[in-house]
């Protein structure tokens, strides 16, 4: 035995019965160590910065000037050292449980703080890390020994870190400080302990505990956040770390470095857990408003159109899975299979993807597939669900005998099942290649991009990103992948070509047609004119939706509408139908005549019922934006302080889409319109037009993705700028429009003058469409 060992067994003897009141410290160790990842989200040898404060008692060797009787500062150095550098860890957690057990075993502590601190952890924080202490207690004999994996367990006086993250938003109260962003300096300490959640498998965090994950939860809030006060600011950010991320507490601390000339910084530091929001929140009261306009629809309760209420409390586990098909009526197996996969009462699907058309992989000689992802909340345990899951696979009729990876009328995976690792003979979690197939990442992409693969340390839209880069470097031909939709049974590719609707109204009291076409007779010549002219779709209305129309009653509107439908089908009319209404039994009796699509000009708003139909059918819908109805919209057009149009009626059509997926709408069902003409001014018009690529491409926009329709159709503000009173006479201020609206992404147009207007959109299509 040496010295050194001699003289930490001694100091151990002496500590057993005094108070550890002294500390042995070393500051800022440097070590450098494989431990998850860098800010870039490689795998690589990065510094690692180490704290260590030993609780012990120094009296014997302050009295004696002995090295014996303490513990030696330079072995444990050395021991903390070598044991860093020589181990790989994914997490800080696990490298500091494990140099806690090291030097309680070695170095004989009997009880230890350790700080990591990854200074290369993330991109705009000057660290990350954790603290824990632990003592000698907290470990069984066989814990203490380096071959044996310890599970993560918290205590409460543990921390998560985040130190100095440099952020950039608008805050603050004066005029200047509305104008021009400033940087905020953010530190969090999140308190794991606190948490009641089991203990984990060794070296694994969940993302409750992961400080990328909240970092990057909260960096998106802040960029966007607009507050006056430092104290609103470091609340909202406290709130959503524990509502959004599930942290139990927080202390969240925000400086602004150029608040005072004089001083370094000013700021505001709070410690917040969820029983103080939950409190808060018990003092308020939610009132939910009904407009007149709402209050007074004459819309039945039918009682065969079916709700949905909320996801019941227990199905507290979130899984996404990947859904396929090449055989059959695939966008039909697609949606069976959701629907057997909620029978009973323990699964229910929460969101959809877009639906996607993909070249087989693995096999190439077989049709092509269709592809969705969804996600679900389910009370099933991961080998339950997957039993539940082969079941529905099997009963639709997949042969689990044939080929691997040939054609099949369904396939369902699990992908990721909360933030586990899983692993035995039939069952992998997460699903093993699932970064390698771009026909999973694609739509998993639409429900899950910011959600973070336990394994590989990235974002589902970061694997897709390496993906698709290293397609790109290659030679292979992977193929294309088509956004798609289901209309009338066939399969549509967004990317293809714009689509017309061409307009018929059998109203009386439209502003450009009112009634050419009030019989049944005359509008379903209409019809069969409008598809010989080149529509794609012909949108049949009953009740005239211009400034200042007077509403007509449900009866009238059917009577307007159904006998059209139910007569072009008798004729055996194949053009997919599209009814312009936003009452849900107009819409209800439209689609079981034969409509395919339902056009609903509130997005859902005027009818608590329309999405309930809408989910019922599994048809296209199309949410519009507006705001008031037909003699109140003029009058809503206050967009804010600076107008911001496309912003405003983004985040409000937005509520309208998470209202219509909740009610069981699927997301590739979905197409939006921004409302030309519906509370908005002329200049307004004209700056949706203008902005349409941002609402349509912009990834920070949430209608992002979504097939987007525009009717700019002889609207009033192409009269006013072409000087043109005659509304059937505005056919080439529509057509500039429609030019407009197709080079800025739109997917659809919807136009009265379709002969002419086709044309347009070949030209246009060839100009700016890449599938043209």
């Amino acid at each position: 035995m040496d010295q050194k060992q001699q003289s930490n067994e001694r100091a151990s003897d002496v500590t057993i019965d005094s108070p550890m009141t002294d500390k042995i410290c070393i500051r800022d160790l440097t070590v450098r160590n494989i431990i998850g990842v860098d800010a870039w989200e490689r795998s690589k040898r990065q510094p690692i910065i180490i704290n260590l404060t030993v609780y012990t008692s120094v009296s014997a060797a302050g009295d004696t000037d002995h090295l014996p009787y303490s513990i030696h500062y330079g072995v444990l150095c050395k021991t903390v050292e070598a044991h860093s550098e020589k181990s790989e860890f994914r997490s800080v957690e696990a490298l500091a449980d494990s140099i806690a057990r090291v030097t309680i075993r070695k170095c004989h502590a009997p009880k230890i703080t350790v700080r990591i601190d990854k200074p290369r952890a993330l991109l705009h924080a000057a660290s990350a890390g954790v603290e824990i202490t632990r003592s000698r207690s907290d470990y069984s004999e066989e814990e203490l020994q380096d071959a044996v994996p310890c599970p993560i367990r918290f205590n409460q006086e543990d921390i998560i870190f985040v130190k100095d993250l440099r952020l950039s938003c608008i805050i603050g109260v004066n005029p200047w400080e509305r104008e021009e962003e400033q940087v905020v300096v953010v530190n969090l300490k999140i308190y794991p302990g606190l948490d009641p959640t089991p203990d984990r498998k060794a070296d694994y965090v969940s993302s409750t505990h992961n400080y990328r994950t909240i970092v990057r939860t909260i960096t998106k809030y802040i960029e966007a956040s607009s507050y006056k006060t430092v104290e609103a600011f470091v609340t909202s950010v406290a709130r959503i770390a524990i509502e959004k991320c599930h942290v139990s507490k927080i202390t969240v601390k925000v400086e602004k470095p150029s608040a005072i000339v004089f001083a370094g910084s000013a700021g505001v530091e709070i410690t917040r857990d969820k029983e103080f929001f939950a409190k808060s929140a018990a003092h308020k009261t939610h009132v939910r408003s009904t407009s007149s306009v709402t209050a007074s629809l004459e819309t039945r309760a039918d009682s065969h159109i079916p709700t949905r209420g909320p996801v019941p409390a227990r199905l507290t586990h979130v899984v996404y899975l990947a859904l396929g098909s090449n055989m059959g009526d695939s966008a039909a197996n697609i949606t069976n299979a959701l629907r057997l996969l909620e029978q009973g009462d323990n699964v229910r699907v929460v969101d959809t993807s877009f639906l996607y058309e993909t070249p087989p992989m693995y096999v190439k000689d077989q049709p092509p597939f269709l592809n969705a992802a969804c996600k679900v909340k389910t009370d099933l345990a991961p080998l339950d669900l997957l039993k539940k899951i082969k079941e529905i696979e099997a009963g639709m009729g997949r042969d689990f005998g044939t080929i691997r990876n040939g054609p099949r009328p369904i396939d369902m995976d699990i992908l990721l099942y909360d933030s586990i690792e899983y692993h035995d003979d039939v069952l992998t979690i997460p699903h093993v290649a699932m970064q390698e197939r771009e026909f999973v990442l694609r739509p998993l992409c639409d429900i899950a991009k910011d959600v973070e693969h336990p394994k590989l340390y990235r974002h589902i839209s970061q694997l897709l990103s390496q993906l698709l880069l290293k397609q790109s470097e290659s030679n292979e031909d992977t193929g294309t992948i088509h956004k798609s939709v289901n209309l009338r049974r066939k399969i549509v590719h967004w990317d293809a070509k714009t689509l017309i609707m061409g307009i018929l109204n059998t109203t009386p009291d439209s502003f450009s047609d009112g009634g050419n076409y009030s019989t049944t007779e005359a509008a379903a010549l209409r019809a069969q004119q409008l598809v010989d002219d080149g529509a794609d779709i012909v949108d049949i209305g009953g009740m005239s939706t211009r400034p200042n129309a007077i509403e007509i009653s449900e009866e009238e509107e059917i009577r307007r509408v159904i006998p059209v439908i139910q007569l072009l089908r008798a004729r055996g009319f194949d053009t997919p139908i599209s009814v312009d209404t936003f009452r849900a039994s107009v819409a209800d009796r439209a689609i079981e005549a034969g409509a395919d699509l339902i056009n609903d000009v509130s997005a859902g708003e005027r009818d608590p019922a329309m999405y309930s139909v809408m989910a019922k059918w599994n048809v296209p819908v199309c949410l519009m934006h507006m705001r008031g109805d037909s003699k109140t919209m003029t009058s809503k057009t206050d967009y804010g302080k600076y107008n911001d149009v496309v912003g405003e009626l983004s985040k409000e059509l937005d509520k309208s889409i998470q209202k219509a997926i909740a009610a069981g709408v699927h997301r590739w069902n979905i197409i939006t319109d921004p409302g030309i003409g519906f509370a908005k001014n002329a200049q307004q018009n004209l700056q949706i037009l203008k902005r349409l690529p941002e609402m349509i491409r912009e990834s920070k926009n949430p209608l992002v993705g979504y097939p987007c329709l525009v009717g700019p159709s002889r609207k009033k503000f192409i009269g006013d700028l072409t000087q043109q009173l005659d509304a059937t006479k505005r056919t080439w201020g529509t057509a500039a429009a429609c030019t407009a609206s197709i080079a800025g992404g739109a997917s659809i147009i919807r136009v009265h003058d379709v002969k002419e207007i086709r044309d347009v959109v070949k030209v246009s299509d060839a100009i700016w469409r890449v599938h043209a």
